[in-house]
């Protein structure tokens, strides 16, 4: 079809109910969305039952009721699309990137350049992994390239975090 892909021109955040984040946590937040705004290629496919908003998107992402939530509108704010999705297929991948992640900011100050190297590929095998189950999770709802994906999974995380 050639269609050209659309975009995500704002994400917020809703962690009602959330332990308020740690600095380090807020600053992964941070970089995540300013990285996706800077960045991104997100569309909703076509379907046979209604007509599919072009966009661009503001996105709202929130977990409720133990689902993340991806809650879309129009620039103008109209509803363009909302769709819920199992947390379970992320527990894993979460867990284990957070626990790198742990390691790494640990390897950051006491170990050398190499050690620290060869977390940071984990790291980021862990991370691509997180962006290929959303990739899956999202088929048929959300098209999304691969670092629209990776930028996406660190939101997941910042909001998984408790």
């Amino acid at each position: 079809m050639g269609r050209v892909m659309s975009k995500l021109i704002s994400v917020e955040i809703d962690d009602t109910g959330l332990a308020p984040p740690t600095p380090e946590i807020e600053q992964e937040r941070k970089v995540a969305i300013f990285d996706l705004l800077e960045d991104n290629s997100f569309s909703l496919p076509a379907r046979e039952d209604r007509t599919v908003p072009e966009g661009p998107f503001k996105l709202g992402l929130a977990i409720r009721e133990r689902r993340l939530v991806f809650d879309l509108t129009s620039e103008t704010g109209e509803k363009a699309a909302e769709f819920h999705l199992s947390l379970g297929p992320f527990r894993q991948v979460v867990k284990d990137y957070f626990q790198i992640c742990e390691s790494y900011f640990d390897a950051v100050k006491k170990m050398p350049p190499s050690q620290i190297e060869a977390i940071d590929m984990a790291r980021r095998g862990i991370h691509n992994e997180g962006a290929r189950v959303l990739q899956e999770r999202l088929e048929g709802k959300a098209d999304v390239d691969i670092d629209t994906a990776r930028r996406l999974f660190t939101l997941i995380c910042v909001l998984h975090w408790r």
